[in-house]
Parts: structure tokens; C-alpha cells; sequence
């Protein structure tokens, strides 16, 4: 953790050099920010139009309110937000670490990366949400926009665990409500249920614009474990003894191959991921998807 808005410093300040974008848009919701009809307080003025309660005072045009006495704003053409999601695994085996990173687990960094994600569309001016899967089900936090919106999912993030496996498809209809066609959806996980991965592959296919940044252990690509172990799974509670030595080759390898299996599967259905294990710096998955010669590749 990384106080209360879970975001360290030095990843804070690099930020500054990423923007949410994407491939695909929408109408007059596009990804990244681009030119759009829609009125606002954006650089290039288009018309005026008299003081409504609510509107900010800098809005407000007072060179012209000392001419006519009476108030008027600016009006401009602005950049057409986009719609981002965080959708974040929140079953059992997110609640695993390891000694690479001491009391820093899967679900720590699904919360941190979310956390820069909320600041990358405040920033920006864009309307983010947020979506939990767990053993609970499905909870969100509808999209919105501002610091309160931000605070409102940070509050959320703060009240987390990971528990339980990953729940009926029934229970994540509301889902395909609020994560519209042309919405940014951002699924952190580690990717060892089916129907995550399922999950990612339904909204890429249904118009939504998906990126994945699965969440690994540094001892899972590292595997350095020695003697005897006993290895469990964390959702279903099964256990297998094995030598860690001799086993170690195998496990890489199987290992290696299954995420390269994952990384094509994503690709043929248009979902964009990057890879974060526990010892990297927190931002280095963002800056694969969101710095700037990213969105030269997209």
C-alpha cells in the first residue's frame, strides 16, 4: 500500500507522460481525446450562452460582463471524453504474494494500477467506473467524473478482498448496462480463471475496447523454490506435493508457454494486455499501453 490513494510518488510523476487512449471509437465518444461537437470548457470557443446556476465563475467571460452588466460563459469545442473502466479480480488466488515483494499481493497492485488509471481519466477530463468481481459477485461504482468520482472509487478500492471464485455469468449481467459499446474497459488479473479471460474476449467482440494487465508473482516466473513443497491452489484448495528442484524446469517452461498461449488468444480477439509482476514498478504496464509510442502500435 501506498497511503490512502495508493499511488507512491515517483509513480505519481510518471504518469505525467501517459494518456488513456485506445483503437476504436464511438460517435461523439472516442478514445483519447479528440475533436467533438459536444460543448464544454475545452480551447477552441464556439459560441456564448448566458450564466446557468452551477457553472464555474472562470467560466464565466467578465470582460464581456463589464460591457453588458449581465453574465455570459464561454462555450467551446472540447475534446470528447472517453468512458473508462477498471474492472478488477477479486477472487481468492488475487490474494496471494510473495517474499520477491513482502506484504505486497496480487489485489495490492490490481488497487494501485486501478488508482492510476482513475487518475490518468481525471486528469484528462474523462468519465471512469469501477467494476469488482469476487465471491461476493458484482459491485461498481457507476461512471463519473471530478475528484469526488475519484474518491467515490478510492473508498471503494480501500474496503477490498480477495475471497472466493469467480461468479456465475448471471450475476455479471449488470455488467453489459453500464461498460457501454465504445467504453475503455481496463480488466486487471491474473488470469487464471476461464471465464476472466472469457469475460475479456465477450466484451471485445460486443463493440468495447478491451486491455488486460495480468498480474504475476515473481515467484511464479521465477520458480525458486527449494527441497520439498507443498503447493496449493488458493479457489479450489487442492494440494500437490512435489520436489521444487526438480520440478523447476518444467514449470517454467509450462509456464512461459501458457502466457505466450494467452497473449495470442487475446490478440485474435482484438484485447490488448501487458504483463506485471510483483518486484516491477507499478506504472511499467501502463506505460506498454498507454505511452505514447503505444498508441503509435494500437
Amino acid at each position: 500500500m501506498s497511503g490512502p490513494d495508493f499511488i507512491p510518488a515517483d509513480v505519481r510523476a510518471r504518469l505525467k507522460a501517459l494518456r488513456l487512449h485506445g483503437r476504436r471509437a464511438a460517435g461523439g465518444h472516442g478514445f483519447g481525446q479528440h475533436a467533438s461537437r459536444s460543448r464544454g470548457s475545452g480551447l477552441e470557443f464556439a459560441q456564448y450562452r448566458a450564466y446557468e446556476q452551477g457553472d464555474e465563475p472562470r467560466q464565466v467571460d467578465w470582460k464581456l460582463y463589464a460591457r453588458s452588466d449581465r453574465f455570459f460563459v464561454r462555450e467551446a469545442e472540447r475534446d470528447s471524453p472517453l468512458t473508462a473502466w477498471v474492472v478488477i479480480d477479486a477472487t481468492a488466488s488475487m490474494a496471494q504474494g510473495d517474499e520477491a515483494r513482502p506484504r505486497w499481493t496480487r489485489l495490492d497492485a490490481a488497487r494501485a494500477l486501478a488508482a492510476c488509471v482513475f487518475e490518468l481519466a481525471l486528469r484528462q477530463g474523462d468519465r471512469f467506473g469501477l467494476a469488482v468481481i469476487g465471491g461476493d459477485g458484482l459491485r461498481m461504482v457507476p461512471a463519473g467524473t471530478g475528484p469526488r468520482q475519484r474518491d467515490r472509487c478510492l473508498l471503494e478500492l480501500q474496503g477490498l478482498r480477495a475471497h472466493g471464485q469467480w461468479p456465475d455469468e448471471s450475476r455479471l449481467r449488470p455488467l453489459w448496462e453500464r461498460i457501454g459499446a465504445g467504453h475503455l474497459a481496463v480488466l486487471v488479473s491474473d488470469d487464471f480463471d476461464e471465464a476472466a479471460v472469457a469475460l475479456a474476449e465477450r466484451l471485445s467482440a460486443a463493440r468495447r475496447e478491451v486491455l488486460n494487465v495480468q498480474v504475476l508473482t515473481a515467484e511464479e516466473r521465477d520458480f525458486p523454490f527449494r527441497g520439498g513443497r507443498r503447493f496449493r491452489d488458493a479457489e479450489s484448495g487442492e494440494e500437490k506435493l512435489s520436489d521444487a528442484a526438480s520440478a523447476r524446469a518444467d514449470f517454467i517452461a509450462a509456464f512461459a508457454d501458457a502466457r505466450r498461449q494467452l497473449g495470442v488468444r487475446m490478440a485474435a480477439s482484438g484485447v490488448r494486455r501487458a504483463e506485471y509482476f510483483l518486484d516491477e514498478a507499478l506504472d511499467q504496464p501502463l506505460r506498454r499501453l498507454f505511452a505514447p509510442q503505444a498508441a503509435d502500435r494500437a
